[in-house]
């Protein structure tokens, strides 16, 4: 199932086709040797588009003819799955979407994986979400489920990221219960653990600046926060599955839970620039997974979808200007 790291080159290449900044093509090239361990590219999906609660993008994610296009595009730039979003019966409209995704991933020789979305009640979140991996487990991973060939697996194991919301979950009460599947999933949690490390088999990075923090002008893309990251699955869970992250920047101006957050793109550099940090981690340790925050989360505008964002070649200062 896992492709070879060559395929990040050709995605970023791919994504930075018309970009007026003349030395990224080059230096990515001679940056991009062949890692050893097989390491496949995933990108997170959201799935709600359409649904007068978020932005509008010009699609609905509930419309087969767009999902097979994404799924085709994705797959030329050398993405093998998205990760989608899914809340439960908590939201319909996401989960009729996810259904959409997974059993046109089956036609199309794409993989799909669910991304939890944690409730952030303090009471109930335990039992909300002992329910939701049943009802997931039942309709979405039995055999004879649409599209189940696609479901994203490892070493035999279908793989379940977690998103966390208000922390409120007793993950090893989860943990107890899903052990019972045959075959038993893999539980890939956000970078912190905290209580319940041994509910988790792997942890992800996600898109943030780090301690450091938020700055105004967006120059924090995130370097310490990788690095820690990638120090830290190494030293102290070096039995888990270290899945990395690579992003191409982030806004949330468009969003209605806006904070004013912001990482610059830097004219394709932030993308360079993580991708390289999980890069080298790979060509060490074992790393089955790359995951590109986002495909298409343009509320937060870390999407990939359109590419990145194009430079100005008249601004000295490298200014990006949104992409087609």
């Amino acid at each position: 199932m896992a492709e070879s790291f060559w395929a990040i080159s050709a995605l970023f290449l791919l994504l930075l086709q018309g970009c007026s900044h003349p030395a990224l093509h080059p230096s990515w090239r001679q940056s991009a040797p062949s890692s050893p361990v097989p390491t496949a590219l995933l990108a997170v999906y959201e799935p709600w588009f359409g649904h007068p609660h978020h932005i509008s993008v010009g699609y609905s994610s509930q419309d087969p003819a767009v999902i097979r296009k994404q799924i085709d595009k994705a797959k030329a730039q050398g993405i093998t799955g998205f990760v989608v979003d899914w809340y439960g019966d908590r939201e319909p409209f996401i989960d009729h979407a996810y259904a959409l995704m997974q059993s046109i991933a089956g036609e199309r020789n794409f993989h799909v994986a669910m991304m939890y979305d944690e409730s952030d009640e303090e009471n109930g979140a335990t039992d909300e979400a002992l329910s939701d991996f049943n009802s997931f487990h039942q309709t979405y991973l039995a055999q004879d489920a649409r599209g189940r060939q696609a479901y994203l697996t490892y070493n035999g194991r279908p793989v379940i990221f977690i998103f966390p919301k208000g922390r409120h979950t007793n993950w090893n009460r989860v943990r107890e219960s899903i052990d019972k599947w045959s075959p038993a999933p893999l539980l890939i949690y956000e970078d912190d653990p905290g209580s319940y490390p041994a509910a988790f088999d792997g942890l992800y990075a996600w898109v943030q600046p780090g301690k450091a923090g938020w700055t105004p002008d967006g120059s924090n893309w995130g370097q310490q926060y990788l690095q820690d990251f990638y120090q830290k699955m190494q030293s102290q869970y070096p039995d888990k599955i270290a899945v990395g992250a690579a992003w191409a920047g982030f806004d949330d101006s468009k969003a209605s839970w806006s904070l004013n957050r912001h990482i610059a793109q830097r004219c394709g550099q932030t993308f360079s620039d993580t991708t390289k940090l999980a890069r080298q981690y790979a060509a060490q340790h074992a790393m089955p997974f790359l995951l590109i925050a986002t495909w298409n989360d343009y509320e937060e505008g870390t999407a990939i979808e359109r590419g990145l964002a194009n430079c100005d070649s008249s601004s000295s200062g490298g200014q990006a200007r949104p992409g087609p």
